[in-house]
């Protein structure tokens, strides 16, 4: 079986077209470099007809789905799969009660394994922003009436994202982080876990980002109204709208992983045809989580 390329969803199926396709997909790349048990680190055993794999040491019997994020998924593998390609094809963002309604699963059980999902969607923070970078924060909600600047409306969704451009001021990268007020305490993380020491950065004149100077290369100029920082109220404008499309209401504590989820996309917009591939991968890799650890996690 040939890793699967594209975004068509006819072709999706037609080559993986049942559970046991998508059992015989992922067991080839979770041992594609030689059974190891999970049991006892035995490296000797046999696939099974049903694609687990025995191991002739401790016999212990591992399915396909085991010690990943598919682990235990309460409908079929090619439903769970189908959540997969459209969660990373598609332009618009998906509600657990479009697609469970579409794939007949209850809207609960959608919900938490789109959540799975998105856990394999988070940055791994190993390939920092260089080059030129842009930073700036906005809030999530609409404009706040009355109110000049930065507002501490406490019922206002706030983020800060960094986007890294190339010479011709493309869009390369972007991440986003949500942010409890506009402090430097809470402006500092998204510099530690995704900017380089070496970018040349870009803010506006906030006070905020001050201090950060001292180790990172910051420069500070008036927004003008973003006329100064087009390509990144661009894409703060495309956040907005791709978030207004959910047809369900995201909660403060939720947001992180749905701007994780569209960092995720359009850090990936150049490689569009294995995307699908690389999460599954991804998930394959990711240690199994329980809907009380998603529950935990996110309340």
């Amino acid at each position: 079986m040939e890793q699967f390329k594209g975004h068509n969803m006819l072709t999706f199926i037609k080559e993986l077209p049942n559970d046991d396709a998508c059992k015989a997909y992922l067991a080839k790349y979770k041992w594609q470099d030689g059974f190891k048990c999970s049991k006892c680190t035995g490296k000797k055993g046999c696939m099974k007809k049903d694609y687990r794999y025995h191991c002739y040491n401790c016999h212990h019997v591992e399915s396909s789905t085991a010690n990943t994020l598919f682990h235990k998924v309460k409908f079929g593998l090619q439903k769970a799969f189908c959540i997969v390609f459209e969660m990373t094809t598609s332009s618009k963002s998906l509600s657990s009660t479009q697609l469970g309604l579409r794939y007949g699963i209850s809207q609960t059980s959608t919900w938490f394994f789109m959540q799975k999902v998105r856990k394999a969607m988070e940055s791994s923070k190993k390939y920092p922003l260089e080059d030129l970078v842009h930073v700036d924060e906005f809030t999530v909600g609409g404009k706040e009436e009355g109110k000049q600047g930065r507002s501490y409306d406490t019922k206002k969704k706030k983020a800060i994202i960094a986007v890294e451009l190339t010479n011709k001021h493309q869009v390369k990268r972007v991440y986003i982080k949500s942010i409890e007020d506009y402090s430097c305490k809470s402006l500092t993380p998204i510099f530690e876990e995704h900017i380089d020491t070496s970018a040349k950065i870009f803010t506006d004149k906030w006070r905020g980002y001050e201090p950060l100077k001292k180790t990172y290369n910051i420069t500070q100029i008036k927004s003008n109204n973003g006329k100064n920082f087009k390509k990144l109220h661009i894409i703060i404008h495309q956040v907005k709208s791709w978030l207004r499309t959910i047809p369900t209401h995201v909660s403060k504590s939720h947001i992180q992983k749905y701007f994780d989820e569209f960092a995720y996309r359009i850090n990936r917009s150049q490689s569009k045809n294995t995307i699908w591939h690389n999460t599954i991968i991804k998930m394959m890799k990711h240690k199994p989580i329980t809907q009380k650890q998603i529950t935990w996690k996110l309340n």
